[in-house]
Order: C-alpha cells, then sequence, then structure tokens
C-alpha cells in the first residue's frame, strides 16, 4: 500500500557548463553580504575555482572570507573553527565549494552559527536545530547528495563518533552543478561517489511498501548511474555521463525515490557504514560497497520477493522459479558490479580488518550504547549488527 508523504525540495539547481559563474548572483539574490567561502584541499584552491568563486562574489559587493581543510568524514574541531570565525567576520551567509564533506560542514557551521552552544548538540540528539545560516553549494563531487537533502553527517575526534543530524533547515538556498568540475576527480573518488549515489535510493528500495510510480524512478536512476559508471571507468572525460550522475546525486538524496514508501526506507547499511568510517576513516562509498553485500544475505529472507524485483529492475534478472537462488544472483550481480567499477564487496577488500574487540564497540556504538535498533526492513540489534560485521570480514 501507497504511504502518506509530504515531499519537500526548496533547494534551486542551477546546472551546466560554467554555471559557477553565477554565484555572486544567486548569493546576492538571497541576501548574502558578508559569506563564508567553506571548502576542502588545496586542490579548489590550486585549481583557481575558489579565485573565480570569490571574483563573482567581489562583482556582486558581496565581502568573504575563506576556510579551507575540510576532510572525508568532516571533522568537529573545523566546525568549531568555522563557527569562530564566522563569528568573528560577521557571516551571513556560507558557500561550500566541494563535495559532501564540505556541505556537511557547512551546515554543522550554519546550525552552530544560528543556535548557538555545541553543534555537536544536534548530532547526538541534545538539541534540535531552530534555524541555519543560509548556504549556497557549488558542486565538485557528485556523491552525497547533501547539495538537496536535508542531512549532514560529521564526527567527532573524542571517541570517533560519526552522527547525523536532519533537518529542514539545513538545505542550501541553491545548489550550482557544473559537471566539468567533476572531470579531475580520481577514479576512485568517481566511483565512490556512484556508489553513494546508487546506495541512498538503495536505502530508500528496500521496504516492504512501496509506491510503483517511485518504484520506477528509483530503478531507472539506478539502472542510469550504474551505466554511467561503467562508461567513466572507461572514458572518464564522458561529459554525458558525468552529468547524469551529478544530476543523480541530487534526485538520489533529495527524497523522491522515497514518496510513497514505507519508513522512507531503511538505512541499515548507512549506520553500519558510519560506525566504521569514524572508527577507521574509509571513504564513505567505498564502506558502503563493503557492508552491503553482506547485509543483504543476512536480511533477504524477510522479503526475497522484494530483491528479485531490484534484480529484475537493475540487472535484468530472470526468475528461476527458486526465489532463494535468484536472490542470490541479485546480491552476485551487485557485487560483480563493484569489482566492475573498483569498488570492495567486503572488508578485507575494504582494507580493514576489525578485531573481535572492534566489532564490539562498532556494534555497541551502532546501537547508540544500547539505546535502538537500526534498520526497518529487518530490524537489528547489538547482535545482529556484530554479526553481519563479522560476517562482512
Amino acid at each position: 500500500m501507497v504511504q502518506d508523504f509530504t515531499y519537500y525540495t526548496p533547494t534551486k539547481v542551477v546546472f551546466g557548463k560554467d554555471a559557477t559563474d553565477k554565484v555572486g548572483i544567486l548569493a546576492k539574490e538571497y541576501g548574502a553580504k558578508n559569506v563564508l567561502v567553506h571548502y576542502g584541499s588545496s586542490h579548489a584552491k590550486k585549481s583557481g575555482l575558489i579565485d573565480r568563486v570569490e571574483k563573482n562574489l567581489a562583482e556582486q559587493g558581496i565581502t568573504y572570507v575563506e576556510l579551507g581543510g575540510v576532510v572525508p568524514n568532516p571533522r568537529l574541531s573545523k566546525i568549531n573553527e568555522g563557527i569562530a570565525l564566522c563569528k568573528k567576520s560577521n557571516i551571513d551567509f556560507i558557500i561550500a565549494v566541494g563535495g559532501g564533506s564540505v556541505i556537511d560542514s557547512s551546515k554543522a557551521i550554519g546550525y552552530g552559527l544560528a543556535n548557538g552552544g555545541d553543534p555537536w548538540d544536534f548530532y547526538c540528539g541534545k538539541r534540535i536545530p531552530k534555524a541555519c545560516t543560509p548556504i549556497g553549494t557549488v558542486l565538485t563531487i557528485a556523491a552525497a547528495g547533501s547539495e538537496m537533502s536535508d542531512s549532514s553527517v560529521v564526527t567527532k575526534e573524542d571517541g570517533l563518533l560519526k552522527r547525523g543530524c536532519n533537518n529542514d533547515a539545513c538545505r542550501c538556498k541553491f545548489a550550482i552543478e557544473d559537471p566539468l568540475l567533476t572531470m579531475s576527480l580520481p577514479a576512485y573518488q568517481t566511483m565512490c561517489g556512484c556508489t553513494d549515489i546508487m546506495m541512498h535510493t538503495m536505502e530508500r528500495f528496500f521496504v516492504h511498501a512501496s509506491m510503483r510510480l517511485t518504484d520506477e524512478m528509483a530503478l531507472g536512476l539506478l539502472r542510469t548511474v550504474k551505466d554511467a559508471a561503467l562508461i567513466l571507468r572507461d572514458h572518464p572525460e564522458d561529459y554525458d555521463a558525468r552529468a547524469n550522475v551529478m544530476f543523480a546525486s541530487s534526485l538520489s538524496h533529495n527524497g523522491l525515490t522515497a514518496t510513497g514508501n514505507e519508513n522512507r526506507g531503511d538505512w541499515a547499511c548507512h549506520q553500519l557504514e558510519h560506525e566504521l568510517g569514524g572508527m577507521f576513516d574509509v571513504a564513505h562509498g567505498a564502506g558502503l560497497a563493503a557492508i552491503w553485500p553482506t547485509w543483504a544475505r543476512f536480511v533477504s529472507s524477510c522479503d526475497a520477493e522484494r530483491f528479485i524485483q531490484f534484480g529484475e529492475g537493475l540487472f535484468g534478472l530472470k526468475r528461476s522459479g527458486n526465489d532463494k537462488a535468484d536472490v542470490e544472483t541479485t546480491i552476485s550481480d551487485v557485487e560483480t558490479f563493484y569489482h566492475q567499477i573498483g569498488m570492495p564487496a567486503n572488508l578485507k577488500e575494504l582494507g580493514i580488518a576489525p578485531t573481535d574487540g572492534q566489532i564490539e564497540e562498532l556494534a555497541t556504538k551502532c546501537t547508540f550504547f544500547g539505546k535502538r535498533t537500526i534498520g526497518s526492513f529487518m530490524k537489528l540489534g547489538h547482535e545482529e549488527i556484530k554479526k553481519i560485521y563479522q560476517l562482512a570480514k
């Protein structure tokens, strides 16, 4: 049965070649006067992209300060540094130049600046943000979908805790999406991004009640990204493939592929990966690829039909009449695809080997120290989570 839903996606997307040159006009449109230009690696600076953004801001009479140095799995210490800089500079708008980590860091800075106090409060569930300093983004990596989502995920160094906060207040005012900016990405980062995009829709697909229209949109998006990833593996300069992946990043995580579905998705794999990312600092997309096949085998018995539908829609699976065999074929097809694009399908291939003690710690943290279960497709408690980590080795 189709579930009731509210679909809210207020972000303006400006898509295409050289769209970056509109950043000043867009920021001014949303009332920006003093801007924080937030970015990650030195590449954004060396490539001239930051200078290009700042030139456009200056042309509109907008002042700015810079803060670089955001790393994958963005750190709370950098966020606190950003809040202090914003207060000192009377910042009223944030421009995130980068991918999901930069955007998530910007959202956390925006929460801290607009609400005061410790921004970690919003990620550990102590407080709910009531506002966020406005954010616009110049997207350079197609992956996280944070440019159109209500979510952000950050890491607290003390305890290696990686936690998320979902709130409409942090939705970006605009997202500039120029596929040309992704051309220089290393192959591994491109494929991590494609995996992350697909997982955002796969998390939403594995439910027990859904809307046919949403299923068809979800499977179409998944096929598009799968095909584009294989093209980019061999032809990384293919503009159309990069364009499809970039917009899929936004559509996969702005709520569209969850409309009418039960519980808006499962999300167990993301929760499992968050702990891996917090402890081992692995690339998010690769971590998701490493955990999904084990999760899938662990939970598939509770709804084999959904896995078969997934296999039919994504890989053209032909039913054999043996549901168990068809489910295994589907999961194996996913593993084969991951290997085709250089992604891991287990923790060993990811390059980590958690000890029994570390697995116990991962499972304990994943349950928020015994305060929750994860997943809705199959509810997973401490022992189930622990078993999945063990089987994924």
